[in-house]
């Protein structure tokens, strides 16, 4: 498995790549936003971690470039910032964890081994519930309506509603499961999701996903 830091403070940089590397991993080091870029081309890495505050171009602007050309790239962001509203636009920009500093780096390879076996270890492609599928490895979803393009934590959220159909799945399980914890600041990323997912599903009239207050969200096969 390759991984791609971006950090600009050399020695803490310098530190997260050998603890990487030790940790099994191949490990590219990219100093700014911009060579990061660059390396996220050549190198082809299969889990990015990203420092927001860089120089060049910075994390969450990073984000975005390569959530467009690689849909189902998982990253992880590393900040000094613990402010709520970085935190959610972090999480709105699909990241699969955010990490505030300082932080063991024990912790870091610990959440980068969840993301991957989440992101990797699915066998089977296609869900089908009523007339919509999700292609789960293309991140794609088709409905009455036509295709919709998915990032990989819609695909997550989706393909864990439609494997539990019609049954009431608590919030804290689905953060759980999908996210790794259960915690605020996920939590109101994940109704961020749902929405977006009801949107996408209000094509198929034979489906139906509820909010249940206080209880959770259930995807219903309508008859």
């Amino acid at each position: 498995m390759k991984i791609l830091v971006a950090e600009d403070d050399i020695d803490f940089g310098n530190i997260l790549a050998q603890y990487v590397s030790l940790s099994g991993f191949e490990v590219t080091l990219a100093r700014n936003g911009k060579e990061a870029w660059e390396l996220f081309h050549s190198d082809k890495p299969d889990i990015c971690v990203l420092d927001v505050m860089m120089p060049e171009m910075d994390g969450f602007t990073l984000a975005e470039k390569l959530r467009e050309a690689e849909p189902g790239i998982p990253f992880i962001f590393l900040t000094a910032k613990s402010m709520r509203e970085d935190i959610i636009h972090g999480l709105k920009l699909g990241a699969d964890d955010y990490i505030t500093k300082p932080f063991d780096p024990e912790m870091l390879m610990l959440r980068i081994n969840n993301i991957l076996r989440r992101v990797y270890s699915c066998v089977e492609d296609e869900f089908t519930v009523s007339r919509t599928t999700l292609r789960f490895n293309a991140l794609e979803l088709i409905t009455p309506e036509g295709r919709e393009k998915l990032t990989l934590r819609e695909a997550q959220l989706l393909r864990h509603l439609m494997i539990n159909r019609n049954k009431t799945l608590a919030r804290e399980q689905i953060l759980t499961e999908i996210w790794g914890e259960d915690d605020y600041f996920l939590g109101r990323s994940m109704d961020v999701f749902i929405s977006r997912l009801r949107k996408y599903l209000s094509a198929d009239r034979g489906l139906s996903l509820r909010t249940l207050r206080g209880l959770g969200f259930v995807l219903e096969d309508v008859k």
